[in-house]
This record gives C-alpha cells, structure tokens and sequence, in this order.
C-alpha cells in the first residue's frame, strides 16, 4: 500500500506539471520552477550557487525524487519501483523498504554531488530505485554464497546494469545521472547486508 501512496504522490505532481506545460493549468513555467525549488543542483551543494530558501541544500536531498522528466521517465522507475518494492518489503518489511527507498535517494544525490560537475537540474527516483536492485543483489549473492551456488548470475546481472548505462548516457548524450544511480546501488548494497537482511 505505502508503494502506491509514494508513487500516487510522484504521479499526482508529474500530472500537475504536465498539465502546466500543456498551458492547460497556471503557467507554462511551472515545471521549471519546481525544478529551482526542488531538484538537486550540484552547484548550490558546492557553494557556486546560493540557496533559493532555507534549508534547500539539505531538503533538495530528497525532495529531488518526487520530481521527474515527464512520464517516460516516471513510468520506468515506477514500474521498477513497485515490482522490486513489493518483493523487497515481502522480506524485509514495508518500514525497512521505505528507509532503504528514503537512503537510497539521500545516497543517490550524495554521490552525483560529488562526483558530477553538472549545473543541471538533476531529478527522479531512480537513486532510490537503483537501491532496491542493490538490496536485491546483495540478499541474492549472501544467499548464493551461503547455499554453494555460483554467484556468476548476480556478476552478470551487476555486468548489464553496468553496460546499460552506458549505454543509456551515450544515447541521451549525457543526459544520465549515472552517479545518482551508482550512490543509489551502493547504499542498497550496504543496507542488503547490514539492517535490512532477511
């Protein structure tokens, strides 16, 4: 249940800003604007930029996930969002998914603050998205260990994710946050063999 209020939360405010940049509703910059006040800017991390208000430099940490490209880009990490979720939270609990989710994200733009010299907006719950496939790599891979099995599926698996964003930056020009999904499969990898074990 707590997977489809979060992803009715992110559609609800993906729906307003379509409908603002169709002109259908309030102004046309709408989308824009939530992206000054909400996205994560390595800039204003680093000091080149100021704040926009109080407490943007730590609130833009996670408010960044809730915001998105348009709906391509919302349906791809929602789709993963809520079949990865589910089997997670099946076994691990929905409190433990959500804090996963929740560093996940933190971890995500972490990461892309420290390693991207981009002034680019950056947005979507894909760090947080990539946090649950590190969760997921990191219970298979004990799992595997533990049972004498080769862990030769988990390595491939990591592999693909790997060439994908290559792949996936080359194509878009760029206009990947590969960072965010790095800092977002490490923390998941990290709470897969620390608090969030089975």
């Amino acid at each position: 249940m707590f997977l489809w209020i979060l992803v009715g939360v992110m559609a609800a405010i993906e729906l307003v800003l379509a409908l603002s940049s169709s002109g259908i509703i309030g102004l046309d910059n709408l989308r824009w604007s939530a992206y000054v006040l909400g996205a994560f800017w390595q800039p204003v991390l680093s000091g080149a930029l100021p704040p926009v208000y109080p407490g943007q430099t730590a609130l833009m940490f996670i408010t960044h996930a809730f915001l998105h490209g348009g709906f391509m880009h919302l349906a791809l990490n929602v789709v993963i969002l809520l079949s990865l979720g589910k089997f997670v939270s099946l076994h691990i609990g929905a409190g433990k998914t959500m804090l996963v989710l929740f560093l996940s994200a933190v971890g995500g733009a972490a990461c892309f603050g420290l390693i991207s010299s981009s002034s680019a907006p950056m947005i979507g719950a894909s760090g947080a998205v990539f946090g649950l496939i590190g969760l997921w790599q990191a219970v298979e891979y004990r799992m595997r260990r533990r049972s004498g099995l080769p862990v030769q599926p988990v390595v491939m698996t990591f592999l693909g994710l790997v060439v994908s964003n290559i792949l996936i930056f080359v194509m878009l020009s760029g206009g990947l946050a590969w960072e965010a999904h790095l800092g977002g499969w490490i923390v998941g990898c990290i709470a897969g063999q620390g608090f969030a074990r089975r």
